[in-house]
């Protein structure tokens, strides 16, 4: 079943992120993932969300997400992301 990654990222190092947003495309297609919606200007309409950078990725399965999490070469990858950002994720299925 398709799902749903989505993730807010306050950025606090943007030539550190820069490097980050270069690299992670390739691991976000590896693991059959696509961008729907990256960093463009958010609405918030109810609620106290306040979104910073707002990333909206369609994977093939919530499988496809943890693989893309979870890959080795990833890692060094995910390490500059925690050092130049913090970050809010979650997964959601789609509709079958």
């Amino acid at each position: 079943m398709t799902a749903y990654f989505v993730v807010d990222i306050d950025v606090s190092d943007p030539e550190k992120f820069a490097v980050y947003r270069e690299g992670v495309g390739a691991f976000v297609a590896k693991h059959g993932g696509e961008y729907l919606a990256r960093g463009g200007e958010a609405e918030v309409f109810e609620g106290d969300f306040e979104p910073h950078r707002l990333i909206i990725f369609r994977f093939p399965s919530r499988d496809a997400i943890r693989a893309f999490m979870a890959d080795p070469d990833y890692q060094p990858l995910k390490r500059l992301r925690f050092e130049a950002s913090t970050t809010r994720a979650f997964a959601v299925d789609g509709i079958a």
